[in-house]
């Protein structure tokens, strides 16, 4: 099996990295279930207590993998990407270990979703963050439950829509990141420091005041995230996606039916 996810344990801290630069981290079934295996083998363990989620390449994660969808049924995979994405996200969110995100690099669709369920995200000069969805006739479902309630709500009414591409430091001012550095070598230092005043804490101290922090947003989940499955894959199967998509492969304008421009 290639490996997507390298996990690595270093004293109390589990160190999860997406290494498919590749193919820019994209969010695979198989990058997804050993994303899920990390978080269990962190769990596992009684030693561990952070979970540090990092990335090789220049691009933490670009989304969902479309090269998967050869062979199957458009609305089945629509569907089952979204489940699986509600999956992994509920995932990290109820870690009883707190998740810390360090990036340097860009962060797109799905991969914004994945700094959203984290508890603490560093980022260094090189993150980009764009939520381009809505230009290929599709929104940002699954990943608005993690977005949204760290976003500040005009940040999100904005960039929800705009698909704009943003750095570290309005990421750090809209809430979507913790720390912005100014360079690559201070992305790991401030992780560092980071997991050093973590991880006095004890696994239940940790574990409780992390829940303390996340139990609205899972509450959400529980909730909500059905729903916007249905809704994420109605979506992905629409003509207006399909030209978008279409549109974005071809480096062209998407013709949108009724528009005129």
């Amino acid at each position: 099996m290639t490996t997507l996810v390298a996990y690595a344990k270093d004293g109390a801290v589990a160190r999860l990295t997406l290494d498919s630069p590749h193919n820019r981290n994209a969010l695979s079934t198989a990058l997804v279930q050993q994303l899920h295996d990390g978080l269990a083998a962190a769990a596992a363990d009684p030693d561990v207590r952070c979970v540090v989620l990092g990335h090789t390449g220049g691009t933490f994660c670009a989304g969902a993998d479309l090269g998967e969808a050869a062979g199957r049924n458009p609305g089945d995979l629509a569907t089952d990407r979204a489940r699986e994405m509600a999956a992994l996200l509920r995932a990290l969110v109820a870690s009883p270990m707190p998740v810390i995100g360090a990036v340097d690099g860009h962060v797109r669709a799905g991969g914004l979703g994945l700094i959203g369920a984290c508890d603490i995200v560093v980022a260094g000069p090189s993150s980009t963050f764009a939520l381009t969805e809505a230009r290929i006739g599709v929104a940002p479902s699954i990943i608005s439950l993690t977005l949204l309630p760290k976003m500040s709500a005009r940040a999100a009414g904005r960039y929800f829509v705009t698909g704009e591409k943003f750095g570290p430091a309005e990421a750090r001012d809209i809430g979507l990141v913790t720390v912005a550095t100014d360079s690559a070598e201070d992305v790991a230092a401030t992780v560092d420091r980071l997991v050093a005043d973590v991880t006095k804490g004890s696994p239940q101290g940790l574990a409780a005041s992390k829940a303390l922090t996340t139990a609205s947003i899972l509450a959400s989940f529980d909730a909500n995230a059905e729903a916007l499955t249905t809704q994420s894959a109605t979506l992905f199967v629409s003509e207006e996606a399909r030209e978008g998509m279409t549109a974005f492969l071809e480096k062209r304008p998407p013709r949108w039916v009724g528009v005129t421009i």
